[in-house]
């Protein structure tokens, strides 16, 4: 558990160490990235439980769903970093290191965000793969049978322009 902690920080002060040229203040934005790949990572194993449980339940779609999510992870995030200003013991610690194990750090830190960046992508991928196979969501028939009308109007009403145009309209 003491690693999971020091890996955390680690994470933590390798992207306020990212955030230095930022308009907000380091800590701020550091928490906002932290964030940002933490909803990523939990939106991409919800994405793997709705490919392999296929539920109609429509929780993970709700909006309270997320707020209740954020504010969770705000509320961490707060518990974790901001109090009792925390964060600045961290950075102290951490600036303490060697630069070449801050490299070390810095680099398996944007190759971990590297790889949840595209496992959010792929998970988003399959789920897209699994609805075109089952015929659902926007590959669903009677959606792909509306989006064809609408085409064929929209094709219908480019000719007749173009007829008004060039005058064939006349004829």
């Amino acid at each position: 558990m003491k690693k999971i902690k020091k890996g955390y920080y680690c994470f933590y002060y390798v992207l306020y160490k990212y955030s230095q040229s930022s308009a907000f203040p380091n800590y701020f934005t550091a928490s906002i990235l932290l964030g940002i790949l933490e909803i990523l990572v939990i939106n991409s194993f919800i994405n793997y439980y709705d490919i392999f449980n296929p539920s109609k339940l429509g929780i993970f779609e709700s909006k309270v769903f997320w707020i209740l999510i954020v504010f969770i992870l705000v509320l961490l995030d707060y518990l974790i970093f901001h109090y009792k200003d925390q964060w600045k013991y961290i950075i102290k610690e951490f600036d303490s290191f060697s630069k070449e194990k801050n490299r070390t750090n810095k680099w398996i830190v944007y190759s971990i965000s590297a790889s949840i960046i595209i496992n959010f992508i792929f998970s988003f991928y399959l789920l897209f793969a699994q609805a075109k196979q089952n015929q659902t969501g926007p590959y669903a028939p009677e959606i792909v049978a509306k989006e064809r009308r609408e085409d064929s109007l929209q094709k219908a009403k480019q000719i007749e322009n173009l007829k008004k145009i060039y005058g064939e309209d006349k004829k």
